[in-house]
């Protein structure tokens, strides 16, 4: 089997999950699967002539990394809505507006205190929230013993816990 035919089986396998994992991010499934999309065509084009050790793995990373991309480059537009494009909102109620409006300065946010971490703290709650690995994968990955991965899981939430009661 060729590399584009263990990456479509891969992708095929795996795809209910990855748009699982993307809409957690993005907040919007339509969203969530066109990231997932984009990611298999990249994972293709970049493995085209080369195998890769972990192929999932490196799917996962680069879904992640397109959807933070796209709720940054929102963020930062001042469009990003619970997942939406202000443009695309059809009528709502108020409430669900308003809703919208708090769920988006949350990730705000949490998105900034993220960037305040130290380096290996966002990388451990990054590991741990966004690519739901467990304590002792995220100490394995890190290199470091499973109490210190949950030391640093906590600070990291307790961090961004903190920045949204001061900012709410």
């Amino acid at each position: 089997m060729g590399f584009a035919d263990k990456h479509l089986g891969i992708y095929l396998s795996h795809r209910g999950e990855l748009v699982d994992y993307a809409t957690a991010i993005v907040g919007d499934r339509g969203r969530g699967e066109d990231v997932v999309q984009e990611a298999f065509f990249r994972l293709r084009s970049s493995s085209a002539d080369r195998p890769l050790d972990e192929p999932l793995g490196y799917l996962r990373r680069i879904v992640r990394n397109l959807a933070i991309d796209w709720v940054r480059r929102l963020a930062s537009e001042g469009k990003f809505l619970a997942g939406s494009v202000v443009s695309d909102m059809v009528a709502e109620d108020r409430t669900s507006q308003e809703y919208a409006i708090i769920k988006r300065d949350e990730l705000k946010i949490v998105m900034h205190a993220m960037a305040e971490l130290p380096e290996r703290t966002r990388i451990a709650l990054e590991l741990y929230r966004f690519e739901g690995l467990k304590l002792k994968d995220v100490a394995a990955r890190l290199g470091i013993s499973v109490a210190r991965a949950h030391s640093l899981v906590y600070e990291g939430l307790e961090h961004c816990r903190t920045r949204l009661i001061q900012e709410s």
